[in-house]
């Protein structure tokens, strides 16, 4: 199956808060899945302790926009996913883990499984309840002993198999819409910009089925993601650029920021 709508280009959806691991005692890393999966799939990561923690682990994800199916290595017929979230979400994770995930680019986890997005909107749900295929192939090929490096490659040969006779269909006024809203960073009218032939009514049915959002939340996720990959502070801190980024003002800026990131700009950036 040929995906014509790519836009790994376009964005590159960032967890910062599992970037930075104290003494090592807790890492996460990220790998490309193979080529003919990176139109759908932005990444495969791993978390996990090299000791065994004092004590349990807060672990903080952003808002990215992103499907993520995740589980424990130790306990692989325990698979879940996570939805599209409009803010944080902190899990309190035991002092030893070994946590593997795919992190489905925006839309295309409904394109794939034609599973309606809204129906897992912040919210985590069991994977053999949603994509049951998925959940036993997990269950059934994985174990603590893996390496990450072979944890890839079985990804990577089941999804290039599962999706190759698959028939892509989407709305080319969508992934229209999509497109937009990233090449602009999130800083978008919608009356305006995202005039693709579709009315808002319809166009926010589409985005909620395949992001799990409306279009107006999306793109605030955009231009939050836009920030904390940029590291814009200089240009935040200046007071000059909250209206270049689509805010009202500081308030209506730390608001926004503070609800998908769970910490202040100022402690962030």
């Amino acid at each position: 199956m040929e995906n014509q709508f790519n836009i790994r280009n376009l964005y590159a959806p960032l967890q910062p808060t599992i970037l930075q691991s104290e003494n090592a005692l807790v890492t996460y890393h990220e790998v490309l899945p193979a080529i003919s999966l990176q139109p759908f799939i932005y990444c495969y990561w791993e978390l996990k302790t090299n000791v065994p923690l004092s004590k349990p682990f807060s672990y903080r994800v952003v808002a990215d926009g992103c499907i993520d199916i995740f589980f424990d290595l130790n306990k692989v017929k325990e698979s879940y996913v996570m939805g599209f979230c409009n803010k944080y979400v902190a899990f309190d994770l035991e002092n030893t883990f070994h946590y593997i995930g795919i992190r489905f680019l925006p839309a295309m986890f409904s394109a794939l499984f034609k599973i309606n997005a809204l129906s897992l909107s912040n919210r985590v749900e069991l994977l053999e309840n949603v994509v049951p295929q998925v959940a036993q192939f997990i269950a059934g090929q994985f174990s603590a002993d893996l390496s990450f490096t072979k944890i890839k490659s079985l990804f990577d040969n089941y999804f290039v198999q599962a999706i190759t006779d698959m028939n892509l269909s989407y709305d080319k006024r969508l992934y229209r819409a999509i497109e937009i809203i990233f090449k602009k960073d999130g800083v978008v009218n919608i009356e305006k910009d995202l005039d693709v032939g579709l009315s808002s009514r319809q166009l926010r049915r589409l985005f909620e089925y395949y992001i799990g959002t409306t279009q107006k939340t999306f793109f605030q996720v955009v231009r939050f993601q836009r920030i904390i990959r940029e590291n814009r502070s200089q240009d935040i801190k200046s007071g000059k650029s909250f209206l270049d980024q689509g805010y009202y003002d500081q308030a209506h800026f730390i608001k926004n920021f503070k609800t998908f990131y769970g910490l202040t700009p100022k402690k962030v950036l």
